[in-house]
């Protein structure tokens, strides 16, 4: 099992190496986020072994399920949560997570905003644009952005680091990083997570720090 993940984490590292020269950036200008969830440890351990740092996880029950002693033993360790995330475990993921990219609702805003002085954590937090505003999908609708981003910092006394997106299945993903680039380019944020195992590269061209890669490291689950 152990050559599968290696061999895929070495792949996509030499593509994001292109895709950043094509794009004249400098290859630390994007971190590689391996999508972990729903693998166990014995498929994660041999990318940690391979120098990997920063892995996502979609779900809290399930990273604080198999994640605390892959971290006792590697504490260099980030993790960021891409997945939705419920107001009521809030605490749970900002004492397990180090960024949290699905900030879409005030509700949710208000319970970070409760726990995260309390943690004396720092999480990076992105806002989470529905760029195709799919009813199916979460996240804030692109016209409501600017509004919602200016609630974070002013009502919740959030800092937002930058935004996320994952543009719709069957639709060119180029036009769906451009906007997001641009709403955060407007609002001064500096940080761009989108981009996956399909469209990273494009991404990165479109300005991603921030690519989320999961089956072209792990295989499909």
């Amino acid at each position: 099992m152990s050559a599968g993940p290696v061999q895929g984490l070495a792949a996509v590292e030499q593509e994001i190496a292109r895709a950043c020269q094509e794009a004249r950036r400098d290859r630390d200008s994007v971190t590689l986020i391996a999508v972990s969830k729903t693998f166990e440890a014995d498929a994660i351990l041999p990318v940690l072994a391979a120098g990997q740092r920063v892995f996502g996880e979609n779900r809290v029950q399930e990273a604080k399920a198999k994640w605390p002693p892959l971290l006792e033993s590697h504490p260099d360790t980030a993790l960021h949560l891409i997945g939705p995330l419920q107001s009521n475990k809030a605490k749970e993921a900002v004492a397990l997570f180090d960024a949290i990219h699905s900030v879409d609702r005030e509700s949710l805003c208000e319970a970070l905003a409760k726990v995260l002085p309390a943690s004396g954590r720092a999480v990076e937090l992105f806002v989470q644009i529905n760029t195709g505003e799919e009813p199916q999908k979460a996240g804030i609708a692109p016209q409501d952005a600017d509004a919602f981003i200016a609630a974070c910092r002013d009502r919740f006394g959030l800092t937002i680091a930058g935004l996320m997106c994952i543009p719709p299945v069957d639709e060119a993903p180029a036009p769906h990083f451009a906007l997001t680039a641009k709403i955060a380019k407007r609002n001064g944020l500096a940080k761009l997570s989108m981009g996956m195992s399909s469209d990273f590269a494009t991404a990165i061209a479109f300005g991603a720090t921030h690519v989320r890669v999961g089956s072209a490291i792990f295989g499909h689950r």
